[in-house]
C-alpha cells in the first residue's frame, strides 16, 4: 500500500471535491480510483468520502493500492465448485489461497482459476482480469465458501442480496481462550488501524457498525469451538472482534499469538454455510465441511465438530 500526504491547493477560494482533488494529482483518474483502492483521510485518522468538499489549505492522507501486473493470466488451478449454473458458481476455497491479484500476489488466485475454468468470463466482464464476477472476498487463510457471478446481471443480483444484508454467512472457529457466556454479540465499529493500515481495530476513527454473534459449541481446556454469524461485513471483522473479547482465532499471525501446544497451527476459521438469494430467485444454503487441518486441530484439542449443526 502506498501513502502520501497533500495540502489541498486550489486555483480558487471555492471548495473541490475529494475526488476531483485526488484526479489533479495526476496519479490516477477518477475512473481509476475504485479500481486502485484510493482512500482518503485526514492525518487524524478520520476517513474522507469521494463526495465532500475540502477546502484550501486543509491536509489529507492518501492511501492506494498498486495495481498487479495487467497481464493476468488464467491458470488450471483445482477448484473445489460444488453449485454451478448459467448465472454463478459457489467454490470451496482452500486455505492459502488469494481471491484475486494483487501486489505480491499474482499468481495461483482464485480469480486466475476462474478465468481457466469459465471460459469468457473476462469477456462477459469486459476484459476486467482483476475480480471479474467477485461479489465478496475471503482472507487468504481463511476456508471456506465464496460465490462467483459469470455475468455483470449475476453480479449486480449477488451484490444486492450482500448489500440488503439477507444474506447469511455462517462460521466455525477454533478459539484461543473461551469466550465469557454460550452466547455473544459483539457490536463494536471497525476501522483501519490509525498506526498500522494493514490492521483493523474497534472503535477507531471513521469506524463502521459491526456486528458478531457467536455460539459456543463445546470447549476444551483453554479453547472453543465456535459457530459464527456476520450481521456485517467488515474486512477481518470475525478476527477483530474475538479479539477483542480476548480470544483469537487460533494461528491468526495479525490479531493473536501462537499456541503454546500447536505454535504451527494456520488459521483456524472457517466459512461453513453460505444461504443467499440466487440471481434466479431461489433459496439456497450451501455447506462446506471443515478442512483436514481444522478437523485435526478439533480432534487435538478434544472440540467436538458434531456439536456444529446441534
Amino acid at each position: 500500500m502506498n501513502s502520501e500526504r497533500f495540502t489541498v491547493h486550489t486555483p480558487e477560494s471555492a471548495p473541490i471535491r475529494a475526488d476531483q482533488f485526488v484526479a489533479s494529482l495526476g496519479f490516477f483518474t477518477r475512473s481509476q480510483i475504485s479500481r486502485r483502492s484510493v482512500r482518503v483521510r485526514f492525518p487524524d485518522g478520520r476517513a474522507v468520502k469521494m463526495s465532500r468538499k475540502l477546502r484550501r489549505g486543509e491536509d489529507i492522507i492518501v492511501d492506494w493500492d498498486t495495481p498487479p501486473p495487467a497481464e493476468i493470466v488464467p491458470e488450471p488451478l483445482p477448484l473445489a465448485v460444488i453449485y454451478e449454473d448459467s448465472d454463478c458458481l459457489v467454490i470451496d476455497k482452500a486455505q492459502g489461497v488469494v481471491v484475486h491479484p494483487a501486489v505480491g500476489h499474482t499468481s495461483g488466485t482464485l480469480v486466475q482459476g476462474l478465468l481457466h475454468y469459465c471460459a469468457g468470463l473476462e469477456y462477459a466482464f469486459s476484459g476486467d482480469r482483476i475480480r471479474p464476477g467477485i461479489v465478496h472476498r475471503l482472507d487468504k487463510d481463511t476456508s471456506g465458501l465464496i460465490i462467483a457471478a459469470k455475468h455483470p446481471r449475476a453480479l449486480e443480483s449477488l451484490s444486492r442480496c450482500f448489500q440488503e444484508g439477507s444474506v447469511q454467512k455462517t462460521y466455525l472457529a477454533l478459539t484461543q481462550g473461551v469466550p465469557s457466556s454460550s452466547f455473544i454479540v459483539i457490536d463494536r465499529p471497525i476501522g483501519r488501524h490509525p498506526a498500522d493500515r494493514k490492521k483493523f481495530a474497534v472503535n477507531v476513527p471513521s469506524a463502521k457498525h459491526a456486528e458478531t454473534r457467536c455460539r459456543v459449541l463445546t470447549t476444551s481446556g483453554e479453547s472453543a469451538l465456535l459457530r459464527i454469524t456476520l450481521i456485517t461485513g467488515r474486512t477481518h471483522q470475525i478476527r477483530v472482534h474475538l479479539k477483542f473479547i480476548g480470544t483469537p482465532v487460533i494461528g491468526d499471525p495479525i490479531y493473536g499469538k501462537p499456541h503454546p501446544r500447536f505454535p504451527h497451527a494456520p488459521l483456524m476459521l472457517h466459512s461453513w454455510k453460505l444461504k443467499i438469494r440466487l440471481p434466479d430467485g431461489r433459496q439456497h444454503c450451501f455447506t462446506a465441511p471443515p478442512p483436514a487441518p481444522f478437523t485435526a486441530l478439533s480432534r487435538s484439542l478434544g472440540l467436538n465438530l458434531n456439536t456444529a449443526d446441534e
